[in-house]
């Protein structure tokens, strides 16, 4: 199932949410131009997780150290699929949970699930010298902030059934609660091979602490206005 678009318009103007668009961008068609030399600035950016935890930096040297990478992984992407369908994702459930959490606060929030998710996988494969790269981990916050704040809300879904492809729109507990399944099942068929590149601890782990964070908010701030569709 892809998701297309939400009907839940925002109240506001998604301006943080248009920014790390447009940065994530920006900085992949950097990694275009750099041709096969991209994979020294995925070392130099990206998250080692021998590095993290024995606090040491293996060469390339990082320009922000291994614990400011925490942050310049986010905006680094392996390929056209990979940033493809983290802009998506962040385009469609982005922008409602930026208006929730106002534009500082939501900035704070994305970045702060994309450091927990990371150092999630990074002490599941501690030993592990291959860089971590994207914004998996705190899109998946945004979607646990979903989950929570607009349960209800409609989601357009592109579905392959065989060779027969439909439009249908389900609500985005359930959308939000197959692509959680999806996330645990494949993290239990990589068993401890990683998932051949792909980061599962991470998409788990931001899921949840966005989750979290959210349940959290509700309680003091209340739950958002009623959908607008």
């Amino acid at each position: 199932m892809i998701p297309l678009k939400d009907l839940n318009r925002s109240r506001t103007v998604p301006v943080v949410t248009t920014y790390i668009v447009v940065v994530c961008i920006i900085v992949f068609l950097f990694e275009l131009s750099m041709g096969r030399d991209v994979i020294y600035l995925f070392h130099a950016f990206g998250v080692i997780p021998y590095e993290i935890v024995r606090g040491v930096d293996i060469p390339p040297p990082d320009p922000l150290t291994p614990y400011g990478n925490l942050i310049s992984h986010q905006y680094l992407h392996g390929g056209f699929f990979h940033i493809i369908g983290n802009m998506l994702f962040l385009w469609i459930f982005g922008d409602n949970v930026e208006d929730y959490f106002g534009k500082v606060k939501f900035f704070i929030f994305y970045t702060f699930c994309g450091i927990v998710a990371a150092l999630l996988q990074v002490f599941a494969f501690p030993d592990s010298v291959a860089p971590l790269i994207g914004a998996s981990g705190a899109i998946s916050g945004v979607l646990g902030a979903y989950f929570v704040l607009y349960p209800q809300a409609k989601i357009v879904t592109l579905v392959f059934l065989g060779f027969f492809v439909d439009l249908i729109v389900v609500p985005a507990y359930i959308w939000i609660l197959f692509w959680f399944f999806m996330q645990f099942l494949s993290l239990m068929l990589a068993g401890s091979t990683g998932g051949g590149g792909v980061a599962w601890f991470a998409h788990i782990g931001g899921f949840l602490v966005g989750m979290f964070i959210s349940k959290l908010a509700v309680s003091l701030k209340g739950r958002p206005l009623k959908i607008i569709e």
